[in-house]
């Protein structure tokens, strides 16, 4: 299809069942921050880039946690934005809902992660978990107490768990104030606190995989404004929202790779803000179509069946990354270096995508598909409910 056919492709009309494409990003996502711990653990020194050039762009793995949490405001928000900005079954519904399907496979992933640091690996620049961290993580009150990791991407499921609370809220300002209000709201008073305080600013989740992370709510928020782009007029979306994606990520792309990966971690405070808008937009290209080529890759089997699972991916992939990376390194088996790297890759990845198939199978799947107990017996195939990781 040339540029100019791609152009006159209608836009499709607002879908009132799953959003294409979603699963297909989060999938996508998941794999990225699973290729970044691969190659985090296999060149010691980040920040700084020991690696080859030609992986540099596995460096910002922070950006795809941070795309999750657009895509979590955005897709919870797109229902009721067709229903005036309401929720519905109201706020309780919606917080039964979202422990229901959120909860259980976090806390298997919890066990799952304190049974490898206990017995073959603690994560890197940790220690064995205490009782604390029991606590704490089982609470899911990592972002608020500081506590030995047991998991390296447990932080954003607190931050998640966070911004589920002011959700309704959110929604209820929307409605009552307009999406510039909402957006205005959310991200002015953390601009200010990061201008106020610079050192909120300068401490990155790379730093501290735990303790509050203010930058994030604002990109929660303005997923939900986005969401109101879906159900628009037909004229705002026919807007070229991938172009316009494009030319809003630009400039902060340019910024990242001129200025390097130490600067960029440094600054992740500005650097998410900076990116949100062009998240929100590409989402909104996405979900109405466009442009057409990505649509249709993200709408494969393999793609929607990686974002299916792709929560589970995202929980358990940490602790396999670091058993295997350790087990390496601690006998001298490979080289550390690219030698490592590959290996880790070509063992690593297979391992931690087929356990989290089946991971999600038992305390995923069954958790979306049905809404309370009892359920039936996990079934083979993947529902068609919306990720665990949309929120």
């Amino acid at each position: 299809m040339t540029r100019v056919e791609e152009q006159q492709t209608p836009v499709r009309p607002p879908d009132r069942g799953r959003l294409s494409g979603l699963d297909g990003l989060r999938g996508f996502a998941a794999l990225y921050v699973l290729l970044h711990h691969c190659w985090l653990l296999s060149y010691p020194g980040f920040p700084a880039n020991h690696g080859p050039y030609w992986t540099g762009w596995l460096r910002f793995g922070h950006l795809a946690v941070v795309f999750f949490l657009v895509v979590s405001g955005f897709s919870l928000a797109v229902g009721p934005a067709r229903a005036g900005w309401r929720l519905p079954g109201g706020a309780r519904v919606f917080a039964r809902r979202r422990a229901w399907r959120i909860l259980p496979p976090y806390w298997a992933a919890l066990a799952f992660s304190l049974i490898i640091a206990w017995t073959i690996v603690p994560q890197p620049h940790s220690v064995s978990p205490p009782a604390s961290t029991v606590a704490v993580y089982g609470l899911m009150l990592q972002d608020i107490v500081v506590a030995p990791t047991p998991n390296g991407a447990f932080w954003s499921i607190a931050v998640e768990a966070e911004l589920y609370l002011v959700f309704p809220l959110l929604l209820l300002l929307r409605r009552r104030l307009g999406g510039v209000a909402v957006a205005a709201l959310a991200t002015l008073p953390v601009v200010a606190l990061g201008l106020l305080v610079p050192r909120v600013a300068s401490v990155s989740p790379s730093d501290k995989l735990s303790g509050l992370t203010p930058q994030l709510a604002p990109l929660f928020a303005l997923g939900l404004v986005g969401a109101g782009l879906v159900v628009a007029r037909d004229r705002i979306r026919r807007l070229p929202w991938q172009w316009l994606a494009a030319l809003a990520a630009a400039p902060v792309l340019a910024l990242v790779i001129g200025a390097g990966t130490a600067w960029t971690v440094r600054h992740y405070f500005w650097i998410d803000l900076a990116l949100a808008p062009a998240m929100v937009m590409l989402l909104v290209g996405v979900t109405t179509g466009r442009p057409a080529a990505l649509v249709r890759l993200l709408d494969t089997g393999p793609v929607r069946g990686l974002g299916r699972f792709s929560y589970s991916l995202y929980l358990v992939h940490v602790p396999i990354v670091v058993a295997v990376s350790r087990t390496l390194t601690r006998h001298d088996l490979v080289p550390r270096g690219l030698p490592l790297f590959l290996v880790t890759l070509a063992v690593a990845v297979p391992l931690a995508l087929g356990f989290a198939r089946l991971f999600a199978a038992v305390f995923e799947i069954p958790f979306q598909r049905h809404r309370g107990w009892p359920y039936p017996s996990v079934t083979r195939r993947f529902p068609r409910a919306v990720s665990a990781h949309d929120g």
